[in-house]
Parts: C-alpha cells; sequence; structure tokens
C-alpha cells in the first residue's frame, strides 16, 4: 500500500470490502476482551465528536505520535525523503502501512480527518504515558493499557490482544526451549519500561535479573552479540526481529498466560482529554464494521504462529 493510495483504510474500498469478508475466517481477537483498565465511555453519534468541535492541538489537525523508529509489523515501508524517521527501517507513519498505521487512520477517518489534516510527530515510547503535558492528540506504539500508566494519561478501549513471546538465535542455550522452565537460567532482556519486562519477572521469573534496554534494537544487538540468550517482545514484533534484524534468528515460543484479552494496545491520550470517549466511540464502529479484524488480518495474520510456553 502506497502513501497515494492508501494513507487512509477507506482509499482501498474494494480490498477492503474483500478483507472484511475474509475475516469470519480468521480466528483473532481484537478487542472484546476487559485489559487491566477500563476506558472511558465511548461517545453517542452526536456532534460532540465532529472535527470542528474537538479540542486539538492544533485547530483542525489531528496530531498523532509514535516512537523513532517504529517497527513492523506495526509501522513499515515508504519513507523515501523523509527528514525525521530512521530511514533503515522504511517506517514513516504517514504512508498507513503497517497494523498500527492503518489503525490510526482508520480511526482518524472515523473522527472526520482526511490524510492531509493529519500530522505525525515523535514521542519516545516512555514518554507517551508520562505524567505531564503531551505534544499529541492520539499516540500508538504497542502501549499496553495498564493502570499505573492509566494514572497519567488517558487510555482509549483495546484494539489489540498482545500475546508476549522469545526470540533467540541458533546456538543459543534456550534454542530448543519448550517450557518455562528450561528460560529459568536464561540471560533475558527487553526494552525498559514494557510489559515484556513485567512478562520476565512474572511469567518467566528467571534466576538472573533481566537485562534491560533503552529501545528494542539496543536488545537484539545485545542478544546478536551473545550478551543476552534471548529478546522478550510482543509476538509479532519477535517475528520482525528473526526475519529482519538477526542472523539465524529462532523463535523460541509466545509465553503460557498471555494473550486472548489479558493484555491490549490501547491508544494514549492526554490525561482527562475529551477526545477519549471519541477515540472509543471510533474503535467501536471500526470493530462493529470488520475493519479492524480486516487489518489485522492484512497486516499481522501473515506473521507467523509460535508455540506455547507453559
Amino acid at each position: 500500500m502506497s502513501m497515494r493510495d492508501a494513507r487512509t483504510v477507506i482509499g482501498r474500498p474494494a480490498r477492503m470490502a474483500a478483507l472484511v469478508m475474509t475475516v469470519a475466517m480468521f480466528v483473532a481477537a481484537c478487542g472484546g476482551s476487559s485489559a487491566s483498565v477500563s476506558p472511558s465511555p465511548s461517545a453517542s453519534a452526536d456532534t460532540s465528536c465532529a472535527p470542528e468541535n474537538l479540542a486539538l492541538k492544533t485547530p483542525g489537525v489531528l496530531t498523532l505520535s509514535t516512537d523513532n523508529p517504529a517497527y513492523s509489523p506495526w509501522f513499515q515501508g515508504g519513507n523515501e525523503g523523509a527528514d525525521v524517521w530512521i530511514g533503515d527501517y522504511n517506517n514513516d507513519p504517514a504512508n498507513g502501512e503497517g497494523y498500527e498505521g492503518a489503525v490510526a487512520y482508520a480511526i482518524a477517518e472515523q473522527l472526520g480527518f482526511s490524510p492531509d489534516k493529519v500530522t505525525w510527530i515523535v514521542t519516545a515510547f516512555d514518554q507517551s504515558f508520562a505524567p505531564g503535558d503531551k505534544a499529541f492528540d492520539l499516540f500508538l506504539n504497542q502501549v499496553s493499557i495498564k493502570a499505573d500508566r492509566a494514572e497519567a494519561v488517558d487510555f482509549s478501549q483495546g484494539y489489540y490482544d498482545v500475546a508476549q513471546g522469545v526470540v533467540t538465535v541458533e546456538g543459543s542455550p534456550i534454542a530448543g526451549a519448550t517450557s518455562i522452565a528450561d528460560l529459568k537460567g536464561a540471560k533475558l532482556g527487553t526494552q525498559i519500561g514494557t510489559t515484556s519486562y513485567d512478562a520476565i519477572v512474572n511469567v518467566i521469573a528467571p534466576d538472573q535479573e533481566p537485562a534491560v534496554f533503552n529501545t528494542m534494537d539496543e536488545a537484539v544487538a545485545a542478544l546478536q552479540a551473545g550478551q543476552i540468550d534471548g529478546v522478550v517482545a510482543d509476538v509479532p514484533t519477535t517475528f520482525y526481529m528473526r526475519d529482519a534484524q538477526l542472523d539465524g534468528g529462532v523463535i523460541v515460543g509466545q509465553l503460557s498466560g498471555t494473550g486472548a484479552g489479558a493484555e491490549q494496545f490501547g491508544v494514549v491520550l492526554q490525561k482527562g482529554s475529551p477526545l477519549t470517549a471519541c477515540v472509543n466511540a471510533a474503535i467501536d464502529a471500526l470493530k462493529a464494521n470488520g475493519t479492524l479484524d480486516a487489518l489485522l488480518l492484512e497486516w499481522i495474520g501473515g506473521t507467523g504462529s509460535a508455540p506455547v510456553i507453559q
């Protein structure tokens, strides 16, 4: 999908219609189950959510944000000429590609914003849910809904059910691991401030203290250098690491007890934002008309499945 023909989902009506018809065959939950925090109520279908009535950072323009770099399959492709987004990843979110890129534009469309009325800025992942004023209206970057984070920011309802996975390299002590017990002695790493770190501590509970990194890139580099035995991340990201970042990458598996609504990604908004109810209403509409499931099938359905580690 190019920026010219598909900054928004509606830019490809024929293809989207086919995807929506296929959704019934795809078993994946993109919402429905509650996460650890109840989102704000959805707004009723009235004029309060019309673009001209929304309190925006820039009047008339919806300011979206994500981290940099952003990773496939969440954001991908088409950053030729971009001077902000790191070029090696082809991850300029303005092209509407990748699951979260497409979801962002689908939400924007539901709110009444055409692509030329949407702009993107960079916000570091851990700053997106830190206390304080935000420069963005909406932030999407695999941010899991958590009670402690919700003390500082608003979350929308979930738009993706998260499962945590483990990736390693050939020859690693955990390359053949099939159980949580097999991971107990491993040196595992992940990005600081993530629910992947929580999964290491609470689900695996390894004997060694987890290694934490400022970015997943740093964690991958440490794994490739043999400094750690494996990286924990959401399952689609582990497949990206295996296929695009690691030499001899190996998917160990998905951690038991994650997925199936136990954890969800949500849109981050300023605490007390009047936009929150409108975003929830937009996500309700995208669930009801099949768009979320269709996008899930398009961007994540083909990433592969991982054996469950119990």
